[in-house]
Formats: C-alpha cells, structure tokens, sequence
C-alpha cells in the first residue's frame, strides 16, 4: 500500500494489520449522517459501516471520524465500500457534543499537530485559547498557536506576550495569508505522512489558511461580519485535504461553543503550568488556595504575578473536568452493562 499521501505514518506501520484477502485499508476523509467518504492508495469510497460493527458498537468512539484508518472491503463495481473495523488511533480530538446530553464528539482522529487559529480581530481571546489547549494536550497530538489575520492588527507584539503568558513552551506563528508571510512555518508541521487538523471559531480564517497552504481553492471562504468580524460557518462538515508539497489538513468548521469532553490533571498542568509552579511552593501540600497561610497562589494574585481572570479560567475548567467525570463514570458502568448483555445474548444465540 502506498498511503503515506493521506498521512500513513510510523503510528501505522507498527500496527498489525491482519487483514482478510479481500480486505484493504483506507482513511475516512468526511462524514456526513452515518455516511463516509474515504480514500484507499487505489481510489475513493463512499462507505458504510458493518452490521457486525454496528451491532458491536457501544458508544460513539466505536463508530469512524474524520482522520481514522479502517479496514474495509471494496466494491469498485458501485464505487462503495463495507467498513469493518477501525485500526487504533494514536490521538483524537474530542469535544462534548452540543446539547444538553452528555455525549463525545470526535473532532478529528489519527492527527500529529493541532494548529489552534485565533485570528488577531474581535476573534482574540485568551480564556478560550487555555479551554482550546487543554484540549488539544489531551487529544495526544502537538498543540501549535496560529494567530491569522496578522495584517489586521497593529499591535502584534502585545498580542503575542497575551499568548505567551498563557501558552507555556507552545509554538506561537503569526500568519497572513492576505500578505503572503508565515507560510513557511506552517509548512514544518506538514510534510509526507504527517496530519495536521485547524481548530477554532467562526471566522478565525482556518478555510483561509487550507486554500493558502493548497495554493488553489479547496474550500469555500466567506467575508465575515463587518460589524463584530464574526464568520458564518463557511465550512460546514470535517474534511481531510492532501496538501500538494505534502501532508494532510484536517479542515472543521467553526466552534462557537467548546465544552470540554475530558481531560487528565496531567492536561490541565501543562495548560496552566504556571498555577502548578505556584502551587508546588505552598506550605500546605493539599493546599485549596484559599485561606491557608503560606499559599504561593493567593500571594501572586496579591502582588499580580497572577491575574484574577486566568486564576477563575483554572478554576471553571477545574469543575467542568469534575462535573464531566461523575457524569461518564454512570455512563461507563450503563456501557460495561450494555457490552455484557451483547455478549451474553450472543452466546444463547449460538446454543
């Protein structure tokens, strides 16, 4: 198989394959209502899912996205194609899904590098660029900040040490596609076998910057809103697209709203980093930084090395991350009880 165009890499090759002779592998490059999309190192699909996998499929993590490689068996005949399985995913990008149940939304699957887009307009704003990198840490993939739309803005320098304080040893590229710089950068995060997924709000530019790494129009773009530089969701579903000079964008469309799926502490500490630093040097190992004398944290927000605003951005994913795991330990136990009952119900069938 020659899939390193559609970002087949190491991750891959280590895995056991243990196909069927009538079996290959292929990546799902769109979804759209339980029907894929996907590309194979002969040709492109139109695919559905196994009643075996369905049947077998627990939760929504059982069923493809964007960025997954599966195996699949082809009907080149009607240019379709059965999905049986999905092969492991090194990383995934995972948000809660709208509404008010709490179910996972796969973003984008199998990525290296999670280029963040914040445009430098109305668009910018720091408390969700920490939600956006807590995120991005625990998907398993290399947050990078890309600050678009550099040509609107007079004062790129103080924007930058906004994000710096708040991005710790995180890559920060300003780009321009309009004036044609930062191109370059972006490029060092694409190459042969590597996959790269743009993550932001309506409007950020992320449909922009695909045409401009493509140099040709791959995706539709809209001019956004003069009166609040808000964009109009131009990009309406998750696509994969092969970048000419190498390596595969993932395009999504704008999130106006990010509700956290899960994350670790270890995800958290490396969004807030410095709060951790802080914390180390109380006097109280299971300090709750409130009244505690010898607090390290209280004693930054007083003397400002640490502002109230960043402080309360800690604390409310601190509950969301709390609020989602009581939530997902009940659907973890329903799901554990729904898995047996399959198998069980299976093993009086053979009888």
């Amino acid at each position: 198989m020659n899939l390193t165009k559609y970002g087949w890499n190491q991750h891959q090759e280590n895995e056991p394959l243990h196909l069927d002779p009538n079996q290959t592998v292929g990546r799902i490059s769109s979804e759209y209502k339980g029907q894929y999309k996907l590309v194979t190192d002969h040709d492109q699909y139109l695919a559905e899912i196994s009643g075996k996998m369905r049947h077998q499929a627990i939760d929504r993590q059982d069923f493809p996205a964007v960025g997954d490689w599966v195996v699949i068996s082809a009907r080149p005949d009607e240019n379709r194609a059965t999905i049986h399985r999905i092969l492991p995913r090194f990383s995934k990008f995972s948000r809660k899904s709208a509404g008010v149940t709490t179910v996972e939304q796969i973003v984008a699957a199998n990525m290296d590098t999670v280029f963040l887009v914040m445009a430098l307009n109305h668009d910018f704003n720091s408390r969700r660029l920490e939600r956006y990198l807590t995120m991005a840490w625990e998907s398993g993939a290399n947050p990078v900040i890309v600050l678009s739309k550099a040509d609107l803005c007079s004062d790129l320098h103080v924007k930058m040490a906004e994000v710096e304080d708040v991005a710790f040893g995180v890559p920060i590229l300003p780009v321009s596609a309009v004036k044609d710089f930062g191109k370059e950068q972006l490029k060092t995060y694409l190459g042969t076998g590597q996959t790269a997924v743009f993550l932001g709000s309506s409007g950020a530019g992320k449909s922009t910057l695909t045409n401009w790494l493509c140099d040709k129009v791959v995706q539709k773009v809209n001019t956004v809103r003069e009166d609040d530089d808000r964009g109009r969701h131009t990009t309406t579903n998750r696509e994969l697209i092969v970048v000419p000079d190498g390596g595969v964008i993932i395009d999504t469309p704008g999130m106006r709203e990010l509700q956290l799926w899960t994350a670790s502490d270890q995800s958290l500490d490396h969004s807030f980093s410095d709060i951790e630093q802080l914390a180390a040097h109380c006097r109280f190992h299971d300090c709750t930084h409130q009244n505690e004398p010898g607090c390290a944290v209280q004693h930054a927000l007083t003397d400002g090395h640490l502002t109230q605003e960043r402080y309360n951005s800690y604390l409310k994913l601190q509950r969301e991350l709390a609020f989602i795991r009581r939530k997902t330990d009940v659907q973890e136990r329903l799901k554990e009880k729904a898995r047996w009952k399959k198998i069980h119900t299976a093993m009086r069938r053979k009888h």
